[in-house]
């Protein structure tokens, strides 16, 4: 991993945004999503999403338009500069991780390997 990645900060697109603010309307006053990466999945690391109303002090916050997604700190090692995004398309509807470091990933979208 070279010092200019590990410098890039997280970002969520407008479309995660509305997607994320849409499905915390739904929940509790105070929700939040959590992305997490876990060991697993086809390809070795995995992508987990979770509602949750717990922030923990070494978790990323990231705002935007109503919507909150909280990123703990061992999960930001394995994607510094990544773009978090919503596509809404034909056989699927996701979210989708653009992770700069990531090698290689299955067709689920969700699991990657470094």
């Amino acid at each position: 991993m070279d010092v200019e990645t590990e410098t890039k900060p997280i970002t969520m697109t407008d479309r995660a945004a509305k997607r994320v603010a849409e499905i915390l309307a739904s929940e509790p006053e105070g929700s939040m999503l959590r992305v997490a990466v876990l060991g697993g999945g086809c390809s070795g690391f995995q992508y987990d999403f979770e509602i949750t109303t717990e922030k923990g002090d070494d978790d990323l916050v990231l705002s935007r338009d109503g919507a909150t997604i909280l990123i703990d700190a061992i999960s930001q090692q394995y994607m510094p500069g990544a773009v978090i995004d919503f596509a809404d398309e034909l056989i699927a509807a996701a979210f989708k991780i653009d992770n700069p470091l990531a090698k290689s990933g299955c067709g689920c979208g969700t699991s990657f390997s470094i």
